[in-house]
């Protein structure tokens, strides 16, 4: 199976389980796989070839993005590997592709003590500001929530 049978096979299979805007990102992935690399045989993508499209393809862009657009193709090699029973690693399975687009640990978040929360609303200027205080410490609101 080539690159483009591929690609057709799960588009296909996207317009019946994803909505639309999850499809026009997979479709930016497949279009630019299938102009490079669309007559080649799926067995014929090794992990090099994925690193330099995915290199190519998410030059200056984000993090997240190319966390995105690694996830994506990840995905369809699996998707494919799956579908069509193939006996072959999926390219982005590569230790060096998973160190290169890896997801950055979490920071720890600081979260504050019931006492000092209490203080800052008992301290609020006036009823507005203590309602607002109230509303996020109690209801869990973030800021734009409360906002809008």
């Amino acid at each position: 199976m080539n690159i483009n049978e591929a690609i057709k096979l799960m588009s296909d299979h996207q317009r019946v389980s994803l909505k639309k805007r999850s499809i026009d990102s997979y479709n930016f992935v497949l279009c630019r796989l299938s102009s490079k690399y669309g007559n080649h045989l799926i067995e014929d993508i090794g992990p090099d070839e994925a690193n330099q499209f995915l290199e190519e393809l998410t030059a200056g862009l984000s993090k997240a993005t190319r966390r995105l657009r690694y996830a994506q193709l990840k995905t369809f090699f699996n998707f494919i590997i799956d579908r069509s029973d193939l006996n072959i690693k999926n390219p982005c399975s590569s230790l060096i592709l998973a160190q290169t687009f890896k997801t950055p640990p979490q920071k720890e978040r600081k979260i504050l003590e019931k006492e000092s929360v209490d203080e800052m609303i008992y301290n609020a200027n006036n009823l507005r500001d203590r309602l607002i205080l109230e509303l996020q410490a109690r209801c869990g609101l973030r800021i734009g929530e409360l906002q809008s």
